[in-house]
């Protein structure tokens, strides 16, 4: 039934949006767009690889903080080497962090 209702749902919002929305396709808007530069013909051809390690540093440090939910949950239960353990976990996180703005690893020329 969930999957039924949930599918629904989503059938329905998306013919709405089709039916009440503005159409108004152009060459930008149809051409393709893929990992923060234009597509190109052969995959052999150098490209600027600090979009992707821009990237991999932010779903790194997303999955990292995804580790605050179930402690900040936990909180209670698990006392004071809960609480020194999460800090030291935090700590290593930051000091990451710190080394990799040092090195321009975030900077966007």
């Amino acid at each position: 039934m969930f999957i039924l209702v949930g599918g629904a749902i989503g059938v329905a919002s998306m013919s709405i949006g089709k039916l009440l929305g503005p159409s108004r396709p152009d060459a930008e808007k149809l051409s393709p767009y893929e990992c923060g530069f234009e597509a190109f013909e052969d995959a052999r051809l150098q490209f600027d690889v600090r979009y992707y390690l821009v990237a991999i540093l932010f779903i790194l440090f997303d999955l990292e903080i995804a580790f605050l939910f179930p402690w900040a949950v936990a909180l209670k239960d698990i006392g004071l080497f809960g609480f020194m353990s999460m800090m030291l976990f935090l700590s290593i996180l930051v000091l990451g962090f710190i080394y990799e703005w040092m090195k321009g690893a975030l900077d966007w020329e």
